[in-house]
């Protein structure tokens, strides 16, 4: 059994710390420390305001600045025995000097690098990191820039190499990143014979693939051989001193995406004399962009196969902690995976993730768009320093991740060139040698398997345009447009879109933040906002509540709050859901959609679509219908009538039969009409419904030849062999109001097996159904349930909720005061 190399990993001081703050400059080094205010048992990787909640000291919810004290981290050593030894600072944030028995050994002032410093064990040694109040440096001087932004509040952070999170009022809450936020490494100088391991992977057009590793040997076998996927070839030592091995493995298992099939990985052995070592695993796919016909299109090429990217943007997996270990990250992306998304956005308003972060994605089949962590200002490149941080900080990042098929595209940060570009300046302001020349040199030499992009947005006449490379679609949310807006833009593919102030469910709100929804002051403060603007997400969200359901928005709070909450998480999946079924449809312009943002950073009605506590929201649900690899959506084209749009992703091809039912008063079949389809392998193909119907119908009412026959269409694809249902679509003519009804919603629960299933029924349509279940989580949720087809929920268990527990729960629709209570 191959063991794991430990080189680069060593001995984790996570544990023994102490923590004491102290007036910014008040202490030169740590002999001048009052030690017995010291915090102790403080976590390590962790933050100044993770050890501060945990002391009960710090509040998320009310945050107090951390940015304007040093904080000293001390850790003594007792027991290691003497000898020369490496100290691995994986992360420290921000401007961080490292004292070992008392003398400077580092000073670090880059967030994002790992460094190392050779020490020397005496047995009885100490470890001092103090990380200096970064208020103060926030005004020095610095070149000058030729823009601001309004995103942060502090000009001063494009000098500082650190997280804009903290500094984004309306965003985030303020809470300032302090302290070793990575790994704190013990490293014996002759721990292991092997070292600074380089794997890369790739496939070629034909199908093969060829895998490149390289190492340091320090062993005294002379022969290693490096083995993947049953084939192997032995490594060679070059002039620099590094052995190297290049492996062809012909017709090798690719890496795909999950939407489009399996996220195959390839472990790498190295076999050195009678013992074998897991070098790391990688997998084989390739990547390019296509441009399209009209050469502003984008679009993701995996494997030669053009992939529908769908997902969001990934904030934070604690705004505290800003941790990095696998059980931090995995709840958060397996949602991600369930949800069907095969994409996630790292923003260049966050961080670098951990390795973890990659594994993850890495296993779950799940591409990541990784920006370079620069956003909106205009960065001090030419100043030698800066370019020399950028560059270590880039080369760090590539090199740990040089293994990863999941890392699909690198890109020279956020906003930079929309921000330059909405004040008017002209493009050779805003682009410069950071985006166009620093950035795509490293990726090109480092990761030449990975496409890179100058900016997010950027390409056409201006860089936010949405109609040519890369935008920031707001049309459809932000900027309240029409839903048909979706289509208008021409879109091509947006890596922000459809921001929301999204409610969370009931069961969140009433644990965490259980005030008046909307009036609260403490509500209100967890609702997104840009920076100096009259209007928030949450007036985003309720102009399309009246839009789509034609209610006031003030008007319902104030008399029917329960309607209003039921409405106000309703909308936005019926939004999102729309907005996908636009751009998925064959026909669109459109390759791609990443959800602005994944999860929230506090209880409330942020923008996530996962709540901070990792309840998925209404929206969640919306988008995992939209984002089915088999799916069936339904367009409204006018006088052209009801289009059916069906895609099949899967590698598989698919037989399939496809209904649609025309309902009065969403009971009555006033016309109907089915099919049988086959599609191929990623085949996707439009029919009309009239087609199905064999004569002319007016699904969408828009001829008006006389008074409208029905209120809903509701479309299904189904497996012709077991009747069930793959994908649903609805239709209202005529809006959504027109179509609520009162329904009585049937239920039956049994266990079969390990697993729960609740099966409802109702006799007339019921739109936007909320199943919450005591202990469970259903599968599915705010969808509309047509009569005539019962729907199987399957429910997952939550934590603690064990098999003899039986569900019990209630059900409300959209536009009825009835509850259904059922157990």
């Amino acid at each position: 059994m191959p063991r794991p190399i430990s080189t680069g990993d060593g001995q984790h001081l996570d544990d023994a710390w102490h923590l004491i703050l102290t007036a910014s400059g008040e202490a030169s080094g740590p002999d001048q420390l009052r030690r017995e205010s010291a915090l102790p048992d403080v976590p390590v990787p962790g933050t100044v305001a993770e050890a501060l909640e945990r002391a009960g000291r710090f509040e998320r919810g009310a945050p107090f600045p951390l940015n304007q004290q040093d904080a000293w981290y001390i850790r003594a050593f007792g027991n290691e025995p003497a000898g020369m030894a490496i100290l691995r600072f994986e992360g420290l944030a921000t401007i961080a000097e490292v004292y070992w028995n008392g003398s400077r050994v580092l000073q670090s002032a880059n967030m994002f690098l790992a460094s190392d410093v050779t020490v020397e064990l005496t047995g009885k040694d100490e470890l001092a990191i103090c990380f200096r109040a970064l208020a103060p440096l926030l005004n020095r001087k610095g070149p000058r820039a030729r823009w601001r932004t309004q995103l942060m509040n502090e000009p001063g952070l494009r000098l500082l190499r650190t997280t804009p999170l903290g500094y984004m009022p309306g965003w985030c809450p303020e809470i300032h990143p302090a302290g070793p936020w990575r790994p704190v490494k013990l490293l014996r100088l002759d721990e292991e014979p092997i070292a600074n391991i380089d794997i890369h992977s790739e496939l070629t057009g034909g199908g093969d693939g060829i895998l490149s590793v390289s190492f340091a040997y320090s062993g005294s076998f002379e022969r290693p051989v490096v083995e993947c996927s049953g084939c192997s070839i032995e490594a060679v030592l070059n002039e620099d001193g590094r052995w190297h091995a290049r492996l062809d493995i012909p017709g090798a298992t690719p890496w795909w995406p999950h939407t489009h099939g399996s996220p195959v990985l390839h472990d790498v052995v190295l076999h050195a004399g009678q013992e074998t070592y897991r070098m790391g695993r990688t997998g084989f796919r390739s990547l390019e962009i296509d441009r399209g016909g009209d050469s502003q299109g984008f679009a993701l090429i995996v494997n030669g196969k053009r992939i529908f990217c769908r997902g969001a943007v990934w904030s934070s997996a604690d705004i505290v902690r800003l941790p990095g270990k696998r059980r931090d990250y995995a709840p958060w992306l397996r949602l991600a995976a369930d949800a069907g998304m095969n994409m996630i956005r790292v923003s260049g308003i966050t961080a670098y993730e951990s390795n973890d972060f990659f594994d993850l994605c890495d296993e779950l089949g799940i591409l990541v768009w990784q920006d370079f962590m620069f956003a909106n200002f205009d960065y001090p490149v030419k100043d030698a320093e800066f370019a020399a941080q950028v560059g270590a900080e880039a080369r760090q990042f590539l090199k740990r991740t040089h293994a990863a098929p999941s890392l699909a595209v690198l890109c020279g940060g956020s906003e930079i060139y929309q921000q330059g570009s909405m004040l008017g300046l002209p493009e050779t302001v805003w682009k410069g040698p950071l985006t166009e020349e620093i950035l795509p040199s490293l990726s090109r030499s480092l990761r030449p398997d990975v496409p890179y992009v100058a900016n997010s947005p950027c390409d056409g006449a201006l860089p936010f345009i949405a109609n040519a490379g890369v935008s920031h679609y707001y049309g459809v949310s932000a900027y309240c447009r029409p839903l048909d807006d979706a289509r208008r833009a021409n879109v091509r593919f947006a890596t922000e879109c459809l921001a929301f102030s999204n409610v969370p469910e009931a069961r969140t709100l009433t644990a965490h933040l259980n005030v008046p929804a909307v009036h609260h002051p403490r509500w209100k403060a967890r609702v997104p906002r840009d920076n100096n603007v009259s209007w928030d997400f949450e007036d985003v969200r309720e102009a399309y509540l009246a839009m789509l359901y034609g209610f006031d928005p003030t008007t319902l709070r104030r008399e029917d709050m329960p309607s209003y909450l039921h409405l106000s998480r309703a909308v936005t999946a019926e939004v999102m859901e729309a907005t996908f079924a636009e751009w998925r449809r064959p026909g669109s312009s459109c390759w791609g959609g990443l959800v602005w943002m994944l999860q929230d950073l506090l209880p409330g009605a942020g923008w996530g679509i996962i709540d901070s506590t990792g309840e998925p929201k209404a929206a969640w649900y919306g988008l995992k219908r939209a984002w089915r690899a088999v799916n069936l959506t339904l367009t409204d084209e006018g006088v052209n009538g009801l289009a059916l749009h069906i895609v099949n992703e899967r590698p598989q091809g698919l037989e399939a039969s496809v209904e649609v039912t025309s309902l009065r008063a969403g009971k009555q079949p006033v016309v109907s009409g089915r099919r049988d389809l086959t599609l191929k392998p990623g085949q996707s193909m439009t029919l009309a419904a009239t087609d199905l119907f064999g004569a002319f119908f007016d699904t969408t009412y828009a001829y008006r030849f006389g008074p409208l026959s029905h209120d809903v269409t509701v479309a299904r694809l189904k497996d012709p062999q077991s009747g069930t249902v793959l994908a649903e679509a609805f239709h209202f003519p005529q809006g959504r109001t027109k179509a609520f009804h009162d329904a009585a919603i049937e239920t039956a629960l049994t266990l079969e097996g390990n697993v729960w299933f609740l099966e409802l029924t109702t006799p007339v349509l019921a739109q936007s159904v909320h199943v919450d279940i005591e202990g469970y989580r259903p599968d599915d949720n705010w969808f509309h349930l047509a009569p005539g087809e019962p729907k199987r929920l399957g429910l997952s268990p939550r934590d603690g909720t064990t098999l003899s527990t039986r569900p019990t729960g209630e059900i409300r629709i959209a536009g009825s005061s009835r509850i259904v209570w059922f157990e």
